[in-house]
């Protein structure tokens, strides 16, 4: 199962053309939301005047951000804002354990360390218990540091790729707080 990508965009509007630049991400948004594997856009304004916006994009798939990179819509987009922004757009892509707290994460105030703390552990008690229940009794024969070494892959996998991003998703209002 694959997980989503985010990747975090930040640029500059021209002086006097923040409105201008604004409306034209938003069309873009719009646009973008008929692209196959495009699930969200985010728009975060500088915190002050001529700062840089960050714009955060989720995709499906890191194929699907490789997709709408290629694409010739894109393409115009990125003409109609050069027109209203300085320079070009500077670029991250966030996967896996970066991706666990993205939206607030790169935001210009992220969350606080014990929230991500509190989230963290909501997602690795049930994991390990899980994992304890069904999957340690199956591996009770072999040697105790390949059988942690596997369990402790599981857990690792399990919460990249199931646990946390759905986790920080559903507790984002929490951690925006």
């Amino acid at each position: 199962m694959t997980d989503s990508v985010f990747r975090v965009v930040r640029r500059r509007a021209k002086p006097g053309c923040e409105q201008a630049y604004e409306a034209l991400v938003r069309a873009m948004f719009e646009e973008a939301s008929r692209f196959p594997g495009y699930l969200s856009a985010e728009m975060i304004p500088p915190a002050q005047p001529q700062g840089e916006y960050q714009i955060i994009q989720r995709f499906a798939t890191e194929l699907d951000i490789e997709r709408w990179n290629a694409s010739e819509i894109r393409r115009i987009w990125l003409e109609r804002l050069s027109t209203v922004a300085e320079g070009d757009p500077e670029y991250r892509l966030l996967t896996g354990l970066d991706a666990w707290f993205a939206p607030s994460a790169i935001s210009s105030s992220p969350p606080p360390r014990w929230r991500m703390t509190v989230v963290s552990w909501l997602g690795i008690y049930p994991t390990v218990a899980l994992l304890l229940w069904f999957v340690a009794p199956l591996l009770t024969s072999l040697p105790f540091l390949l059988r942690t070494a596997i369990f402790t892959l599981m857990v690792a996998v399990a919460m990249s790729y199931l646990v946390m991003p759905r986790l920080t998703r559903s507790m984002a209002w929490w951690l925006r707080k």
